[in-house]
């Protein structure tokens, strides 16, 4: 996985989305990104795996991935396609699991406010930079520590640990 450049819509969410309406319990008797994709965000939006397309953003406010601590949530994203999650801030454990499976994601206090339902984003990771195509509108991002940046690059934790112990990439 390469992710220098990541593209895609934004689909704006509020507050305290938490890990239930992510992905529903009734979902969580598999950890396939694929079988768990069309129900994510099912909670909020029965329709939204079907609606979206490959590579777009979540934009969300404060807390996103909030509750339990099943990596199912980020899987499930990744399993619908959802490109990278871009967040006030995140539930401690979701921001963990996301590392775990490489599910880029990103705090900006100012996103949400900058961002429209189906505006176009471009993140550019070595840049630490949110642009909106759409408005015109550019807004920094933290980077990554250099070993957050090297999992996520990888696809996350297993294939990161499988590259360190082969020795490819490392």
């Amino acid at each position: 996985m390469t992710v220098g450049t990541l593209e895609g819509r934004a689909w704006l969410f509020g507050d305290h989305v938490d890990t239930d309406v992510i992905i529903p319990v009734r979902y969580c008797t598999t950890s396939n990104r694929e079988e768990l994709g069309p129900h994510a965000m099912s909670g909020l939006d029965p329709e939204f795996a079907s609606k979206i397309a490959p590579g777009d953003f979540i934009v969300a406010g404060h807390n996103f991935g909030c509750g339990s601590s099943r990596e199912n949530a980020p899987l499930a994203l990744q399993g619908a396609g959802v490109g990278a999650v871009v967040a006030i801030s995140f539930g401690r454990i979701f921001y963990r699991n996301a590392i775990n499976v490489g599910l880029p994601f990103f705090e900006s206090p100012e996103a949400v406010s900058c961002c429209g339902p189906g505006d176009l984003l471009q993140v550019r990771m070595e840049e630490g930079l949110l642009r909106n195509v759409t408005r015109g509108l550019a807004l920094a991002l933290a980077k990554y520590p250099p070993q957050v940046a090297e999992i996520i690059e990888a696809g996350g934790l297993e294939a990161y640990v499988r590259r360190r112990l082969t020795g490819r990439g490392s």
